[in-house]
């Protein structure tokens, strides 16, 4: 599994990539300063897409602070996949990694490109997002889902290796 899931990790990252860029593209074209179409209601008093710059990180954290945010992110990202490289033998750990390496570019790719990320989907009483902070914050949940789920071997000579295949076995 250990080649599969580094396949299975970037596959996943690969397509968060893509669709996050897709509707981020899509929200540009109609949503944003350009567009012809002011918000789109969905679920009225509930969900919403209109289109939001974000300067910042998560909530609306840290306004003006881009490239710091792109370097910490950068960061963060190389962290998990050094930290967390064991899960990514396993089939659950290469999707949440992928997910939260997907989420990540995809959010940089607007900061280097844009100066900001797109952020286009507002729940009335969340902060508005967009697919990179879904796949991130899923992938986040995921990893700690496994982490919480994977039981330590008493014996000292486990290899990451059996541990992540325990951990998917018992996902099974």
């Amino acid at each position: 599994m250990r080649s599969a899931g580094w396949d299975i990790l970037a596959s996943v990252a690969v397509v968060t990539v893509l669709f996050d860029q897709l509707t981020k593209a899509l929200v540009l074209r109609f949503l944003g300063p350009a567009g012809s179409i002011e918000q789109v209601i969905l679920i009225p008093g509930l969900l919403r897409l209109f289109y939001v710059e974000n300067t910042g990180a998560a909530f609306g954290l840290f306004q003006g602070r881009n490239p710091v945010l792109a370097i910490l992110a950068l960061g963060v990202v190389l962290v998990l996949i050094v930290s967390f490289r064991h899960l990514a033998a396993t089939r659950w750990g290469a999707v949440a990694l992928g997910l939260q390496l997907g989420g990540a570019v995809g959010n940089l790719i607007d900061r280097f490109r844009h100066g900001f990320v797109v952020d286009f989907i507002d729940l009335s009483f969340w902060p508005t997002f967009n697919i990179a902070d879904s796949a991130i914050t899923i992938g986040v949940l995921l990893l700690l889902l496994l982490l919480v789920r994977s039981e330590r071997p008493t014996q000292t000579d486990a290899s990451p290796a059996s541990e992540a295949a325990d951990v998917e076995q018992r996902l099974r």
